[in-house]
């Protein structure tokens, strides 16, 4: 890479790591340090809510979604609105005005302690392997990069964010979160405008060949529990898993329990509703142009130049007959697409030399595991691969900051909350009770240190599981509708204690069994599903 790009994305991440530290303020008292003292505005909340979700996932799996499957991913952003309005009305009120620091706080005072740690170790377990699927995007990044081992990667990544981590505290988290936002919407606004200069037809013609391949086709209306994006999975699962994410999951309930009141803290969440099915729908449809320009332009058989070389090294004359291969066919289906464009030639005949694509680029994926011994779904390269071989110098830079800063802010805010968790449900609520501010916020950073660790080791493998944006919701979806649940029941009258803490093992034993014996079943019902066993289970256990 140039060194003005690498002088971009220098400048940038030191200015992110001063200006963050810089704004901590009165980190030497745990509540400055895990909720800023509520001091926080409701718009610089805002902006941090969603920068957790515009992370480099977003930058890197949701694009590459965009590009292979089209935008009809949005779909699972349908029950967003309606889950904050929700939020705004029932959570939010109740969490914020009980004063307290995690959101499992609340349950041992409306249940029990038995049920506010099962809470929180299950909110551990799965924002821990979370987070360690945010690491692994711009490990990807790293990897397509140099060349580098992916462990490299993620060290390179990891190490330097846990130490920020350690000193900044949630106020220095939010203000990076917000310049993070900032720095992502105009990078991915130059890349839109990258491509429409680049694309060699004009952009109505690129919408419609790619809306003839069905990438455009943001609405499915079956009704099918096998399939993820659907209309109906968005309202009802995605309402669920959006409810479970940003109602009790304490990487996000402790952004808004760190805004100014009540108010402020609802305005922030439906600053999210407004904004992010158009940021997300503005993110989809640059892998779709990305797909619609490298109809035009010759792209790699395999994006991941690590796989590449190694597929290259042991199966170097059988490559280069696919390569050979791969390009007469490109040239075929490039000839179908200008003549598609130009409405000379019919559709027919581009989907036919696309499916020969298809299938010679699934050989090549076959090939490449063979090689590497490992899975080799590189939807997760494709645009980095495009940012390094398209994007002009300086803009290149721009993308990869986007990308690190992203990465940086997200995988800071998460394991602030997992450290939070750590040592206000566990430390403090079971091992020492009282102590100094000072012995309470070293045993944090200690945890925080913790849990760097396990997401660096989840990120190895992470990367090499299709597209990140949906291993992400996979591991959540595994455990969010159980907390739900738990979290609906605190709001019945009738719940009891053991109610609740059979109910949640209940629900997590179910959503087990189905991931397990019904592996077809879409990961967006899980949530439902969780949910509502949760909560039947817990209204019939009345002790």
């Amino acid at each position: 890479m140039h060194w003005v790009n690498w002088l971009v994305v220098g400048v940038y991440l030191i200015y992110v790591v001063w200006d963050g530290l810089r704004r901590s303020r009165d980190t030497n008292r745990i509540e400055g340090y895990f909720l800023a003292n509520q001091t926080l505005p409701w718009w610089a909340v805002g902006l941090s809510v969603m920068a957790t979700q515009l992370s480099a996932i977003t930058m890197i799996g949701t694009t590459g979604q965009g590009a292979t499957d089209g935008i009809r991913f949005i779909q699972f952003y349908f029950g967003l609105p309606i889950a904050m309005v929700i939020l705004g009305v029932t959570l939010v009120p109740f969490l914020h005005r009980s004063r307290v620091f995690t959101a499992y706080e609340y349950l041992e005072r409306r249940f029990n302690a038995p049920t506010r740690s099962l809470t929180s170790f299950l909110f551990l377990i799965s924002r821990g392997m979370a987070c360690g699927t945010i690491v692994a995007a711009p490990a990807v990044v790293f990897s397509a990069i140099f060349g580098w081992p992916l462990t490299w990667c993620v060290a390179v990544i990891g190490i330097p964010t846990v130490l920020y981590t350690m000193f900044g505290g949630i106020q220095a988290v939010a203000w990076a979160d917000v310049k993070q936002m900032v720095l992502i919407v105009v990078a991915l606004a130059a890349v839109v405008v990258v491509l429409l200069v680049k694309m060699p037809v004009p952009a109505d013609d690129a919408l419609r060949i790619a809306g003839a391949t069905g990438r455009l086709q943001a609405f499915d209306f079956s009704f099918n529990f096998n399939e993820t994006y659907t209309f109906w999975s968005g309202i009802l699962g995605g309402t669920f898993l959006m409810l479970s994410y940003f109602g009790t999951d304490q990487s996000q309930v402790q952004r808004y329990l760190a805004a100014r009141s009540v108010d402020e803290a609802r305005s922030s969440l439906l600053m999210s509703a407004y904004w992010k099915i158009p940021l997300q729908g503005l993110v989809l449809l640059i892998g779709v142009l990305v797909f619609v320009f490298y109809l035009f332009t010759t792209p790699p058989l395999l994006y991941n130049p690590a796989h590449e070389a190694q597929v290259r090294a042991q199966h170097a004359q059988e490559y280069a007959a696919m390569e050979a291969q791969f390009g007469e066919i490109f040239d075929a289906r490039e000839d179908a697409a200008y003549a598609a464009a130009a409405g000379t030639g019919t559709m027919e005949a581009f989907e036919q030399h696309d499916a020969s694509l298809g299938e010679l680029r699934e050989q090549a994926l076959d090939m490449a595991a063979s090689a590497s011994g490992e899975p080799s779904r590189d939807v997760n390269y494709i645009i980095p691969s495009f940012a390094l071989r398209e994007l002009p110098l300086g803009l290149t830079g721009l993308f990869i900051a986007a990308i690190m800063a992203a990465a940086m802010s997200s995988i800071a805010a998460e394991l602030n909350s997992l450290s939070t968790a750590t040592v206000i449900d566990f430390y403090r609520r079971w091992v020492r009770r009282e102590a100094s501010d000072r012995h309470f916020l070293v045993v944090s950073k200690i945890a925080t240190g913790f849990w760097g660790l396990f997401a660096c080791v989840v990120a190895t493998f992470a990367a090499t599981l299709g597209s990140l944006i949906e291993v992400v919701n996979r591991f959540g979806s595994l455990f969010y509708g159980s907390i739900l649940g738990a979290f609906i029941l605190a709001m019945i009258p009738a719940a009891r204690g053991w109610g609740a803490f059979v109910g949640l093992i209940a629900g997590m034993a179910t959503v087990g069994a189905v991931a397990f014996f019904m592996p077809d079943v879409s990961f967006l019902w899980h949530n439902v599903i969780g949910a509502a066993t949760v909560v039947a289970v817990g209204l019939l256990v009345r002790r």
